[in-house]
């Protein structure tokens, strides 16, 4: 941190801290002018109120939480480049740009002191690598077990439950039932298949889901009749004569959804003829989604990971929709 930048803090910090002493040393004092403890002579609602000081445990508490906040100061890193009472100092605190940042992190790995966050990944890359490897890989070492036959081991499905909850329950749920734009993992639905190696790519290298636009090209009408004709192919009861035009419109969908608008994992194209919606399947929904487009993304996880753990999650994808036939 620059000393300028390190001055700034210091003195927003300590500035923050003074200006909340100050302010509750201004709301003690009797500015009304009427005797404590006495009518301030109006009432409302049959409530009158009374010109009653701050109480004093919560004058008290503030005063501490004042203290609290300077002693803290004084014990941690938080005035600029201060490192403390205690003598701790961020591990990135010399880091000028990123390009030095990354010089800097390398250089502390290379001496063994890395900081603290990559060491505790070494560390439990160390203690639980070899699990890892015990569950993904074939007795030679060499070669990884069948996604279908890790599926199918109980502590192996465990494992891949932890690694899920902590990277991908954010947007897919604890229960892997998705939600608006997340896809559920339980069913038998897979906008980019769901075969073992499928999932895995998935996984590994992210997915960018695109559903252009076609407000400007159909028209408010169009969009309305591609509409009708896209919820009737679910069955839902719409108007016959309006879905009949939208039919014909439907050509230019076809290029991805396929004629028979059942979809193709070749560019993420969902099937329009179940009752799945990844945005909602509402007529206001479907219209909405016709005339601005859609634009879903899953990230790659092979560099955060590492395709071992991958491997591992992708065999509990799996096993969430091949719950019985995963577990013989």
């Amino acid at each position: 941190m620059s000393t300028l930048l390190s001055i700034f803090v210091t003195l927003v910090s300590l500035g923050t801290i003074v200006g909340c002493f100050l302010l509750l040393m201004w709301c003690r004092k009797d500015k009304m002018g009427v005797e404590e403890g006495q009518s301030m002579g109006h009432s409302f609602d049959g409530i009158e109120e009374i010109n009653n000081p701050l109480p004093k445990w919560w004058s008290y508490m503030f005063l501490f939480m004042i203290v609290i906040g300077l002693l803290y100061l004084l014990a941690f890193p938080g005035l600029g480049n201060f490192k403390g009472l205690l003598g701790w100092q961020s591990s990135h605190q010399d880091i000028r740009s990123l390009a030095e940042g990354k010089a800097a992190i390398e250089a502390a790995r290379q001496e063994g002191s890395a900081p603290e966050y990559d060491r505790e990944l070494a560390k439990a890359d160390q203690v639980y690598g070899a699990k890892f490897k015990e569950l993904t890989y074939q007795a030679d070492g060499k070669s990884y077990k069948a996604i279908e036959q890790i599926a199918a081991d109980s502590e192996a499905r465990k494992v891949g439950q932890r690694l899920f909850l902590q990277n991908c329950a954010q947007c897919h749920g604890s229960d892997a039932r998705g939600g608006r734009g997340f896809p559920n993992l339980t069913d038998a639905e897979w906008q980019w298949g769901g075969q073992p190696d499928q999932i895995k790519t998935t996984i590994m290298n992210g997915r960018q889901g695109v559903m252009a636009a076609w407000g400007e090209v159909l028209g408010k009408d169009g969009v309305k009749e591609v509409a009708a004709h896209v919820l009737s192919l679910s069955g839902r009861k719409v108007d016959m004569v309006e879905a009949k035009k939208g039919e014909a419109r439907f050509a230019v969908c076809a290029a991805c959804h396929g004629p028979d608008a059942k979809g193709g994992i070749a560019v993420g194209a969902p099937d329009l003829t179940n009752t799945t919606w990844l945005y909602g399947g509402s007529r206001q929904v479907v219209e909405e989604t016709i005339t601005h487009g859609r634009h879903g993304v899953m990230p790659a996880w092979k560099d955060i990971l590492g395709e071992d753990k991958v491997h591992l999650l992708a065999a509990y994808v799996y096993s969430l929709s091949h719950g019985a036939e995963a577990a013989q």
